[in-house]
């Protein structure tokens, strides 16, 4: 298959790329910069994309966005965060409708879109809830792929948890955390946390790309999402140091400001269009995910 996607050079594209490619497809990467080999350059503040390279293609991705790390109090973060995902997704759906063959859209997106949700379990047909900033951000995030979907092409909005590996944030700088003894539960531990090992990642979007008959959105997460507590006991054990420490909610809300949601938020979201798919998962629960995850390669 052919494949086109934006944000190729961050830590999710990048490995998507060379996992693409690995498995026979081809890939040209969206770059902003003099475009090297396998790249073709696109400015999409702009709105400058050449519209041969969305008819080529059998599958476009967009993981193009600004880093979600970064300081939770500053407005210009967050505003860099929401349009550069908007931007992007709406540039391509846009191509992609004004094309003639409509290839199918993997549109990047996050499981925050749901809200807190408590001790529900969370599939891809409930509806979001609240008003925190990346559920806002990820509703926008979603609209901006409708014009590919008004047009008739195949969009799936590729919600995904965080994904768990040692050479990424989240779980880098929570291993230095915990490595030095300074892990534990954030807030009462009891608000669920969905996340995903990388390889799952990487095979359950090139599953998705693979069949015709998925669409709409679709939960990139492990089937059994830990508790906040219960990733604290296993990654505290996976590092063999005590994590007896407790963050009071009460102090990260001011702390972590936009992101304190995040934190202390619960979705326990479950990836069903993946299970009905017959998606096979390597690491369905939180000790499989970090296994995988600090496992050296």
């Amino acid at each position: 298959m052919r494949f086109l996607v934006a944000g190729a050079s961050g830590f999710l594209g990048s490995r998507l790329r060379a996992s693409l490619l690995a498995g026979g497809h081809d890939v040209t990467a969206l770059v902003r910069r003099a475009p090297g080999p396998g790249q073709a350059q696109w400015d999409p503040y702009s709105g400058d994309l050449d519209p041969a390279l969305v008819e080529q293609a059998d599958v476009v991705v967009n993981l193009a966005g600004s880093p979600t790390l970064g300081n939770p109090h500053s407005r210009r973060w967050a505003e860099a965060l929401r349009s550069s995902r908007v931007t992007t997704t709406r540039v391509l759906a846009e191509a992609i409708a004004a094309s003639s063959r409509r290839p199918a859209f993997l549109a990047g997106n996050g499981i925050s879109f749901y809200g807190d949700h408590g001790a529900e379990p969370v599939t891809e047909s409930i509806d979001t809830r609240g008003d925190a900033f990346l559920t806002a951000v990820t509703i926008a995030w979603q609209a901006a792929a409708q014009p590919a979907v008004d047009a008739g092409a195949r969009v799936c909005i590729l919600r995904t948890a965080p994904v768990m590996d040692r050479a990424s944030a989240p779980l880098r700088q929570q291993l230095l955390q915990f490595k030095a003894g300074l892990g534990g539960r954030l807030g009462d531990g009891r608000q669920y946390l969905p996340m995903i090992s990388l390889r799952d990642w990487l095979g359950a979007v090139t599953f998705v790309a693979e069949h015709d008959d998925i669409a709409g959105p679709v939960n990139l997460c492990c089937p059994q999402a830990p508790t906040n507590a219960e990733f604290t006991t296993e990654l505290a054990r996976l590092v063999h140091r005590p994590a007896v420490l407790r963050v009071p909610a009460a102090v990260l809300r001011p702390a972590a400001g936009r992101m304190a949601p995040e934190l202390l938020g619960s979705v326990r979201a479950v990836p069903q269009v993946l299970i009905d798919a017959g998606f096979r998962f390597a690491d369905p629960t939180v000790a499989g995910v970090l296994a995988s995850a600090t496992a050296r390669g």
